[in-house]
């Protein structure tokens, strides 16, 4: 039976509330990442508690602020978008609860996987986010790092990525599906996806250096593709500048990835980086 690849959002009215998506580990079939997007109208309150598992929050949208096992309440945004400007974040380790209690509609990404580390919790600031603009030509996007594999938890690694219109992502192809360290390493790894302009859509494929898998799906705003093994490019379409929230996690807490060996080449002869990033101004 083909496994499920491509996930749709839920759809709300812009001022509704409620699950855009909920994406747990049973449901697709594999074992850490649990993904769920909500969006908050003001006023209401998101309570987060962890219990055998951490948890990262992403701010997607919206404003608020976030009050970590009883303590002070801290700013949490704003952020008009996706693309206007740098993510807020939360981090909640094992046996830690929050409350994030949103100001003005708010989208949240509920990035989860299993662990019993002992942790701190923290709120993450736009500028504790990393800040690289990678590949170059009509390869270059920019990327930052909100959980990287220095940060202190213990399985999530997050990232966003933004890849202006026509440009090629994840390039050259490249995959994590086999513990081989420190070559490669086995994770898990969801594609969010978001698109700055109306109808804006690109394209993943997705494929096995057997044959075995092979298929390339078409992306639109909201949507979720599962990456569970094999090469996993991307590119956006003419016009169209796209984001998209990594999230992975596996037993090891590294990003070490193979190269397609047909166009691993092209790391050592880039271009110059594209003009048009960064698309964001790191804070």
């Amino acid at each position: 039976m083909t496994q499920q690849t491509l996930i749709r959002s839920q759809r709300t009215g812009p001022s509704g509330n409620g699950l855009l998506l909920d994406i747990t580990p049973a449901a697709v079939g594999w074992e850490f990442v649990h993904f769920i997007v909500r969006r908050l109208v003001a006023g209401e309150k998101l309570p987060l508690r962890t219990r055998g598992e951490e948890c990262a929050i992403v701010l997607l949208s919206g404003a608020g602020e976030v009050t970590i096992d009883a303590g002070a309440p801290q700013p949490f945004g704003p952020r008009t978008n996706v693309f206007d400007s740098y993510p807020h974040g939360l981090y909640l380790p094992d046996g830690h609860a929050a409350v994030l209690l949103a100001s003005q509609v708010t989208e949240v990404a509920e990035c989860r996987a299993p662990s019993r580390a002992v942790l701190e919790p923290r709120v993450i600031a736009p500028a504790d986010c990393g800040f690289e603009i990678r590949g170059g030509g009509n390869a270059t996007r920019q990327i930052v790092d909100i959980l990287p594999p220095a940060f202190p938890a213990d399985k999530l690694l997050i990232c966003e990525v933004f890849t202006p219109g026509g440009n090629w992502s994840s390039y050259p192809p490249h995959k994590h599906d086999v513990d081989n360290p420190p070559g490669e390493v086995d994770l898990e790894e969801i594609y969010y996806y978001r698109m700055k302009q109306p109808d804006g859509y690109g394209l993943q494929r997705l494929y096995t250096a057997d044959g075995a898998r092979d298929e390339t799906v078409k992306v639109e705003d909201g949507d979720l593709v599962l990456v569970r093994d094999g090469y996993h490019p991307y590119v956006s379409a003419y016009g169209i500048d796209s984001y998209y929230l990594n999230v992975l996690a596996g037993t090891r807490r590294s990003m070490a990835a193979s190269d397609d060996p047909r166009y691993a080449a092209v790391r050592s002869s880039w271009p110059a980086p594209d003009p048009r990033l960064p698309m964001i101004e790191k804070p």
